[in-house]
């Protein structure tokens, strides 16, 4: 047991120092206001102002779009890709695992590229709002979903798709009846994954430019950078950590709940 905890400690103490300590002192500069002392002032002061209940709504609304446009997208291009034989689909799921290293704001960019007032098709104004964002996020997302999906697939027992198709079932009925079904745990687990990312997303609403879309992470960022209202910063920082761990912990009970 001695050993065990000695083994333990290490990595404890790392995660104590690079991740407790530096959350431990946002949540204390919250409670500190620019007068001196110790007082929930900050938090009465951020959740009165207009601009957190409106970031506060914009966050909650964007990540929901964005995590619903990213399930059905992604489960339509895992399905193609899993099951519709076409020339370089394994060329495609391995571009897959690449993509999930891209960086957000470069996605953006090449949106920005493509639409933008300079872009190669023409300006679309759209870009540069809530739903260019939108857009954004769902384009980055998306593979998010799709890794899990390409798994599950994979383990699938095809004899169950030819049976059904055997008997004539059509596709429809087969996704509907057997894919979607063991593809359930897949959407959930990149489902939960994208709503917390997209929660706190910052470089895509960053570089699309979007004017009077301000996020949670966006309002950290004017609060700490433009203003220099750091206790203001770290509760809206706070709030956004809480309601992030909220979701996984809830995503948690679900699935051990449908696991059982």
């Amino acid at each position: 047991m001695r050993r065990r905890l000695l083994w333990a400690l290490p990595p404890v103490a790392l995660l104590a120092l690079f991740f407790l300590y530096p959350l431990a002192l946002v949540v204390q500069q919250s409670v500190r206001p620019d007068r001196g002392g110790t007082s929930l002032q900050p938090y009465a002061d951020v959740f009165a102002s207009e601009a957190f209940r409106n970031a506060l709504w914009t966050t909650v609304w964007l990540a929901l779009a964005a995590t619903a446009g990213c399930l059905v997208l992604g489960f339509l291009l895992a399905l193609v890709i899993a099951f519709v034989p076409f020339p370089g689909a394994k060329t495609v799921a391995r571009f897959i695992d690449v993509y999930l290293s891209f960086p957000s704001f470069l996605i953006t960019l090449a949106l920005l590229f493509i639409y933008g007032t300079t872009g190669i098709i023409g300006s679309f104004p759209f870009l540069t709002t809530s739903w260019g964002v939108l857009l954004a996020e769902v384009t980055y997302f998306t593979p998010f979903v799709m890794r899990p999906l390409l798994a599950a697939f994979s383990q699938l027992d095809t004899a169950q798709l030819e049976a059904a198709s055997s008997l004539g079932a059509r596709a429809p009925r087969i996704v509907r009846r057997i894919i979607l079904p063991e593809a359930l745990p897949a959407l959930a687990a990149g489902g939960s994954l994208v709503l917390v990312l997209c929660l706190n997303e910052f470089g895509i609403v960053l570089f699309t430019g979007a004017k009077g879309v301000t996020t949670l992470p966006m309002l950290v960022y004017s609060k700490a950078i433009l203003e220099s209202d750091y206790p203001g910063a770290c509760v809206v920082a706070v709030v956004n950590v809480l309601i992030s761990v909220g979701l996984y912990g809830l995503y948690r009970v679900v699935s051990r709940r449908a696991g059982a």
